[in-house]
């Protein structure tokens, strides 16, 4: 995460390159707004915005959290960088394996092709994403066989070595989707992603749709395919407890913006602004001994408009720690915190207030 104003994010780099060389992607003030249209003329209206002024960086070889509630914009950064979508304003630097770096939001549609490949996605529902008329086989080579660079035998053996690794047996790729439960789906989805050997990978709710068994299962994996192939992760949630368990830094999201960056451990003892307390307070308790020992604030009202945010803090309406500032001002995102905490935040009184989190020191 850099320290810098919004203001200093959004002027742009004559010729891209890193802040930092172990970083594989550095996100830099980026929009994502949606017209609202109106009337037999559809004239726009006005704005939703979805993305507005998120900066942050995955490290190579890292994983990193994005979490908030639902509708805060989590799922639109993923699809902004995997380029399913033409971002309104900022940049996504993104160190190539040459070394060479290019901003995504610049790529036009002739050097899209490379980069998916360095850049996958992994859906949220394995049931929609994918084709029930396509077997298991042509569901996960699909990329390769467009690319038309490989034999028909080179994409079998490919296919049949990423469908073992990812515990599938390698004949199953002659079935059809609907002969898989979620978990074996979720699988297959996973070494469709891997088949163009990716260096980038976006997770977008990658187990919230499973069973715990399972997601338990799927998040394992994960972590060993991660290793193995020299993975980064973003991976989008809005569970915290699995963000703890497979992320090695965590970005918390509201309307739009970032609110909190800080790694695992110091985010779930000393969490920073009161939106990241309030989510940690929904996170269950194993413990029961420690239960009682917590303060459990949960939210009030509902999540701000994002076509018609409220002034100041976003969050302001719905904080226990409001002040007129709140009100009047927009919080920039920050780095604060003592004692070697290296977090970022944007409250006005983020260094002054003594949130609670979940693991004690």
């Amino acid at each position: 995460m850099v320290e810098k104003t919004l203001e200093a994010q959004a002027a742009p780099l004559s010729k891209p390159t890193l802040e930092h060389d172990d970083n594989l992607l550095e996100v830099r003030n980026l929009k994502m707004h949606f017209p609202l249209r109106k009337g037999i003329f559809s004239q726009v209206t006005g704005h939703v915005r979805a993305v507005d002024g998120v900066s942050f960086d995955i490290k190579r070889g890292q994983t990193l959290g994005l979490v908030g509630e639902s509708g805060c914009g989590k799922s639109t950064i993923g699809r902004c960088i995997v380029r399913a979508y033409e971002v309104t304003g900022g940049q996504m630097l993104y160190k190539q394996q040459d070394g060479g770096v290019v901003d995504l939001a610049q790529i036009q549609a002739d050097g899209l092709r490379q980069l998916r490949k360095d850049i996958r996605l992994i859906f949220q529902d394995p049931y929609s994403s994918l084709n029930p008329r396509m077997t298991v086989f042509d569901n996960v080579s699909e990329a390769l066989q467009v690319s038309g660079t490989y034999s028909r035998t080179e994409i079998r053996d490919r296919v049949a070595y990423l469908l073992q690794r990812v515990g599938l047996r390698p004949e199953y790729m002659t079935r059809y989707p609907h002969a898989f439960s979620g978990g074996e789906r979720q699988r297959v989805v996973i070494a469709r992603a891997l088949i163009t050997n990716p260096r980038l990978i976006v997770a977008d709710e990658a187990v919230s749709g499973l069973d715990v068994s399972v997601r338990a299962q799927i998040l394992n994996l994960l972590e060993e395919l991660q290793e193995e192939f020299q993975l980064t992760y973003l991976f989008i949630s809005h569970d915290l407890a699995v963000i703890r368990h497979i992320c090695d830094r965590v970005a918390v999201m509201y309307v739009g913006k970032l609110v909190e960056s800080s790694t695992i451990d110091e985010l779930y003892r000393h969490p920073k602004h009161p939106y990241t307390e309030a989510l940690l307070a929904s996170v269950p308790i194993t413990d029961p001994r420690m239960r009682d020992t917590h303060y459990r604030d949960s939210l009030r009202g509902d999540v701000a408009d994002p076509s018609n945010p409220p002034s100041g803090c976003y969050f302001h309406p719905r904080c226990s720690y409001a002040q007129a500032k709140c009100s009047e001002q927009v919080p920039l995102l920050r780095p604060v915190g003592n004692n070697g905490h290296s977090g970022f935040a944007a409250c006005h009184f983020a260094e002054d207030l003594k949130l609670e989190g979940v693991i004690r020191d």
